[in-house]
């Protein structure tokens, strides 16, 4: 695998744990071996990358972080032989990473069955698309390899739907919206994407659902899956989720923003059938609307 350096001034081992799915432990590891070399040359963990630098990572090296399957309370909307509806709570993390091998869904997951797709590798059997950590809702998960393939490609040709419902700060005046702006990773913090000119096509459209004193509750449809685009495009247009504690400026509570995949209408991928799945709103999220509702 090769990759060319596109932040400067961080180390390598940093860098690399954050841009790959392996861990900077097996980074610094890898570099120590001469399995990853910057420049066609082994350097230490501690060199610091340059925009442009070119690291060349030698696949041969096989070590897995042992992902261990963890007994976890799921809810399960819909199974059958060939894929899972899962409604995830605000707060779970979907898949391995990062330096976090425990409490996601994908450790859940393989506590509660051996049958699930391994074409995403070891850290996201099952798994075809995610959500956010602190974003709730419904969630496709393949239990087959022909599963996965066939949703991955509806998934890549927008034929799933899913609606979101988010509630916004402050009073959205039109009653509907079509957001296009194009979102690329911030160059200033790496864990924060930015609309940018020469970011990747991102399109959102918004319809409102309920208007509050000081907030909107709207719904929203993806015709692109970029990463955080509801909540960048939203922060963008000067409306940010209530509770976003990255896209919003306002303090934000552990239980994040208040951003839920409603519903998710799609093709069953084996028997063709028409499936469409609707969710609650967390009880946090409820709440707050209830308490909106009597001021």
């Amino acid at each position: 695998m090769k990759l060319v350096v596109n932040r400067d001034d961080i180390r390598v081992d940093k860098y690399l744990g954050e841009e790959t799915d392996y861990s900077r432990e097996l980074v610094t590891k890898m570099l120590k071996e001469g399995y990853i070399k910057v420049n066609d040359k082994v350097v230490k963990p501690s060199y610091k990358v340059k925009i442009a630098d070119e690291i060349d990572i030698d696949e041969s090296f096989k070590i897995e972080e042992d992902i261990t399957p963890t007994a976890m309370k799921l809810n399960i909307v819909y199974e059958d032989d060939d894929i899972m509806v899962i409604d995830k709570p605000s707060g779970l993390v979907v898949h391995p990473g990062a330096g976090n091998y425990n409490n996601t869904l994908v450790n859940g997951l393989m506590y509660y069955t051996d049958n699930l797709s391994d074409l995403g590798g070891n850290k996201r059997v099952g798994i075809v698309h995610r959500l956010d950590k602190d974003t709730s809702g419904l969630m496709l998960v393949a239990k087959t390899n022909k599963a996965h393939e066939i949703l991955a490609d509806d998934f890549k040709h927008k034929r799933v739907y899913r609606e979101y419902y988010a509630l916004l700060d402050g009073v959205f005046p039109s009653q509907t919206a079509h957001i296009d702006a194009p979102i690329g990773r911030s160059k200033d913090n790496f864990n924060k994407m930015v609309v940018r000119s020469d970011g990747k096509e991102a399109r959102t459209n918004l319809k409102v659902l309920k208007r509050y004193k000081d907030y909107t509750l709207v719904s929203l449809v993806l015709e692109t899956g970029r990463t955080h685009q509801i909540r960048v495009h939203l922060s963008y247009i000067g409306y940010p989720i209530v509770n976003d504690p990255v896209y919003n400026k306002k303090s934000a509570t552990s239980f994040g923003q208040f951003l839920h995949s409603k519903v998710i209408r799609f093709e069953h991928p084996i028997t063709h059938k028409k499936m469409e799945f609707e969710s609650k709103l967390p009880q946090e999220f409820q709440d707050f609307l209830d308490k909106l509702d009597k001021c």
